[in-house]
């Protein structure tokens, strides 16, 4: 059994009340929580990876839980997505190992979200930028609910580490006026739309 031993994690919460125009009834909510973890196939190949996804599913229900929490609760979340990044000794394969602990416990977490989540994967070391990106949690049309959230920790992923990281995000882009699937239409039955 692999060792991602918690180093730390970080919570971000933003609130935007305007972007140029006029504020909305609500301002919009964004949220980030970050874990750095060790990374224990740093320095070295290992053909088996995937069971190690069981492993961290217990860092993805804690982190999503601690998400939550930062956002207010559950209620009125309609948009999340998931990054990672690997320090210089880790491979990008490493940051992969994110894809099923972070994405289904924020599925399982928020109820019936059916969209895919979105992802990013990243190499890099402390201070380095992740941009990880957000999308409707039912359907993958919804142009208002395309963002992204930036998160930076100063003292990692140090070379041995896993930076892994997941955002929430009540309600679409202030302002957004690009059309498309609206949230009014979404039928959430595929995912898409």
């Amino acid at each position: 059994m692999p060792d991602f031993t918690l180093r730390k994690t970080m919570t971000f919460i933003e609130d935007i009340h305007h972007d140029g125009g006029p504020a909305p009834d609500t301002p919009r909510r964004r949220a980030a929580i970050a874990a750095l973890v060790a990374n224990p196939f740093a320095g070295r190949y290992e053909e088996e990876l995937q069971s190690a996804m069981d492993d961290l599913k217990p860092l993805g229900l804690m982190m999503t839980d601690a998400l939550i929490e930062a956002m207010g609760g559950i209620e009125g979340i309609d948009g999340y997505g998931k990054a990672a990044m690997c320090g210089e000794r880790g491979e990008l394969e490493h940051t992969a190992l994110w894809h099923v602990p972070g994405g289904y416990a924020m599925r399982a977490r928020l109820g019936a979200a059916k969209a895919i989540v979105p992802s990013a994967m990243k190499q890099g070391g402390p201070g380095t930028t992740l941009d990880v990106p957000l999308g409707h949690i039912n359907a993958a049309y919804v142009r208002s609910h395309f963002d992204a959230m930036e998160v930076s920790l100063p003292d990692g992923p140090r070379a041995d580490e896993l930076l892994f990281v997941l955002a929430m995000s009540r309600g679409g882009r202030i302002h957004e006026r690009m059309g498309g699937l609206s949230v009014d239409e979404v039928r959430g039955e595929d995912g898409l739309r």
